[in-house]
C-alpha cells in the first residue's frame, strides 16, 4: 500500500468572514503545484458558511460537484428550475455537462458546514443534471453506504465518472474493510469525527489519506467516527 496524509496544518485556507474553507488541493486563493489533485478528485474542501450568507449565481461547465452536508441547513436553486433545501445527512450532486448556473444560501439559523466536492467527468458535454438523496446517520452504524456511484440505482447518487463515494459511521472497537475497484485502484478517505486505522496507519479527526497500489484496506475505528471514502481513477 502506497499513501499521502494530508493534515489541517497543510491546507490551504481561505477566510471572508461569512464563508471560512479549507483546501486540501489547489482551490482558488490556494495554490500548491504538489497538491493539484488526487487522480480525477480535483477539489475536497471543509466549508463553513454563516447564516443568511452564501453563494450568489455562478456558472459551471464539464464537472461532477457533490456536497456532503454536515450541519445546518443550505438552499440549492439552478438553472435547471430545481428549488431545494438540504440539511445534515443529505447529499447532493450536480453534473455541470454543457453549463448550468447555480446559487447556495445559508437559510437556517445555525452555522452550515458541508464538504465541496470536485471530479473531473468522464464524457464531456453532457445535458447538465442535478439529484439529492438522503442518509440518515442511524442507517449507515457499522457500515460503509454507497452515497455516489458510476452505477445508477435508487438508493444513491449517479455521477458522470468512474468513481464512487461511500459514509460510515462506526462505534468504538469496530472495523471493516474496503475493497478497491479494478478500475480506480485510488481511494481519498476523510475522517469527519473520531479516528481511524488504515492498514494500523492512523488516520485522525479532520485528516485525510490518498491511498493506492493496493487492492484493499482494512479500516479498524478506535473511537466512534464518520468517515467519507471517494474511489476515483489515479491513472489517466
Amino acid at each position: 500500500m502506497q499513501y499521502q496524509l494530508y493534515t489541517p496544518s497543510e491546507r490551504g485556507t481561505k477566510d471572508i468572514g461569512w464563508l471560512k474553507s479549507n483546501f486540501t488541493f489547489s482551490f482558488s486563493n490556494y495554490y500548491n503545484p504538489v497538491r493539484n489533485s488526487f487522480g480525477l478528485l480535483r477539489a475536497f474542501n471543509d466549508d463553513f458558511v454563516t447564516p443568511g450568507n452564501g453563494f450568489g449565481l455562478h456558472p459551471h461547465a464539464n464537472m461532477e460537484i457533490i456536497s456532503i452536508m454536515l450541519q445546518g441547513s443550505m438552499n440549492h436553486i439552478d438553472s435547471l428550475g430545481y428549488k431545494e433545501v438540504v440539511t445534515k445527512d443529505w447529499v447532493q450532486i450536480m453534473s455541470a455537462g454543457s453549463g448550468l448556473r447555480h446559487e447556495e444560501h445559508n437559510v437556517g439559523t445555525d452555522e452550515v458546514n458541508f464538504l465541496q466536492i470536485w471530479i473531473e467527468p468522464k464524457v464531456l458535454n453532457i445535458t447538465p443534471r442535478y439529484q439529492r438523496r438522503h442518509f440518515p446517520a442511524e442507517k449507515r452504524i457499522n457500515q460503509l453506504v454507497t452515497a455516489v456511484s458510476w452505477e445508477e440505482g435508487q438508493s444513491h447518487c449517479w455521477i458522470n465518472q468512474n468513481a464512487k463515494i461511500s459514509l460510515g459511521y462506526f462505534e468504538k472497537g469496530q472495523d471493516t474493510k474496503y475493497t478497491f475497484n479494478p478500475v480506480n485502484k485510488g481511494v481519498f478517505l476523510f475522517v469527519v469525527k473520531g479516528a481511524v486505522q488504515v492498514n494500523s496507519q492512523n488516520v485522525n479527526e479532520r485528516n485525510g489519506m490518498g491511498i493506492w497500489d493496493t487492492d484493499s484496506i482494512n479500516l479498524n475505528f478506535p473511537a466512534e467516527s464518520h468517515i467519507v471514502i471517494i474511489e476515483v481513477p489515479i491513472n489517466h
